[in-house]
């Protein structure tokens, strides 16, 4: 951290001592996100340790985190449910409610209704945003 008890709800600029370490350990995570499976050493004061498995998603998270530090960037993390409502899902795709309406409808982006709510698949909506961005290259 870095170095206060000052909580903001902002995220904070990583400090030069923060940002040099960052950046040395982002570059040797880098080099293990291809392969196996990533594992962690704990290391606690008394020197017991223990390997943590973590998900590869939170691995290379991680790293992007390192490397967004030692570039001097605070960094947030924002975390999206599984399913959307489709005002979250136009918001995400920076489009308009009743455009977003309109894919749904057509089928380009499948949703669900459960009674009278819609709801829309959060890796549904990042596919789309994924195959637009591929068109306008």
């Amino acid at each position: 951290m870095n170095g206060s008890n000052f909580t903001s709800v902002y995220p904070l600029p990583p400090t030069e001592e923060e940002a040099k370490l960052a950046k040395e350990i982002s570059q040797i995570l880098a080099l293990y996100t291809e392969g196996k499976k990533p594992e962690i050493i704990i290391k606690t004061d008394e020197m017991k340790t223990q390997a943590i498995a973590i998900p590869e998603s939170a691995f290379l998270m991680l790293v992007d985190i390192l490397e967004q530090m030692a570039q001097g960037r605070a960094v947030s993390l924002v975390s999206f449910p599984a399913e959307l409502t489709t005002q979250e899902a136009a918001n995400i795709l920076e489009v308009s409610h009743p455009y977003l309406v309109e894919l749904l409808d057509s089928g380009e982006i499948p949703s669900q209704t459960v009674e009278t709510t819609r709801s829309v698949r959060y890796e549904d909506v990042l596919d789309y945003k994924k195959q637009i961005d591929e068109k306008r290259g």
